[in-house]
């Protein structure tokens, strides 16, 4: 090996004071953006699981409670009105299917209760607290329904499709209840139970009827605010041995 000369080491570059300091500069870069990735991917798999796997198992277990109540029907379980099942009308089984062709949202299974366990289900429930809700074969009273807008099955998801004049169908082992939706209130407190009155004023309604409101979440992807539409029942229809459905639903696009 030949000697290293005066001129080689003055020929040699000195190291420079500011390369230590850039060099650790750019491994912060570098981490701190790895952990920007990372975050993003994280943040991406969350909103995939809340945007569609929720809704991937909650029409599983919808489906399958739906079958269920379906199932207890057929084998001649429940009947409407006052003489009603308890067991069928006012339990965990389910009191009938929410129809509401202007969300495309095929049929919603309708429970007692809107604690958040249950509506993750994929389905809708009435109202027990604040205000309780009327049940579709009472006199007279409010109908009011819950169900998620995002995530879970999002059954209400389209409820801005929903326009004056659309119909609403709640379907019961006997009974057909045909509804026409009269007003929508687009954004309000979640706080304001006044919408779940028997008589609601926001509605434009003064006097005892039988009503349907429908409640979910507003903006979508947030839960500050309450949608709300509300409809009246214009007639019953019994149901008949092959359960053929109202015009509303057979006619719908």
């Amino acid at each position: 090996m030949a000697a290293r000369t005066e001129h080689d080491e003055q020929a040699d570059p000195a190291p420079s004071p500011g390369r230590p300091r850039r060099g650790r500069v750019a491994a912060v870069v570098s981490v701190f953006g790895e952990l920007l990735i990372t975050a993003g991917l994280v943040l991406g798999l969350f909103v995939a699981y809340s945007l569609w796997w929720t809704n991937v198992l909650a029409d599983r277990a919808a489906h399958k409670q739906s079958d269920d109540v379906r199932h207890e029907w057929a084998r001649g379980g429940g009947t409407d009105g006052a003489g009603g099942s308890p067991r069928t009308y006012d339990s965990k089984d389910g009191i009938g299917f929410l129809h509401v062709p202007a969300m495309k949202n095929g049929e919603v299974l309708v429970k007692k209760g809107t604690d958040t366990a249950l509506l993750n289900d994929g389905i809708a429930g009435y109202y027990t607290d604040p205000v309780p809700s009327a049940l579709p074969w009472d006199k007279k009273g409010n109908f009011t329904l819950a169900a998620h807008r995002d995530g879970h099955g999002a059954k209400f998801h389209n409820i801005h499709k929903v326009k004056d004049g659309d119909a609403v169908v709640f379907e019961t082992r006997d009974t057909w209840y045909v509804y026409k939706v009269f007003k929508e209130l687009p954004k309000t407190s979640k706080y304001n139970v006044e919408v779940l009155r028997p008589v609601p004023k926001e509605s434009g309604k003064t006097k005892p009827g039988r009503y349907l409101t429908l409640t979910t979440c507003t903006p979508v992807y947030t839960s500050d605010y309450r949608y709300i539409v509300w409809a009246e029942l214009e007639r019953t229809e019994k149901v008949d041995k092959d359960r053929t459905p109202p015009p509303e639903l057979r006619d719908a696009p």
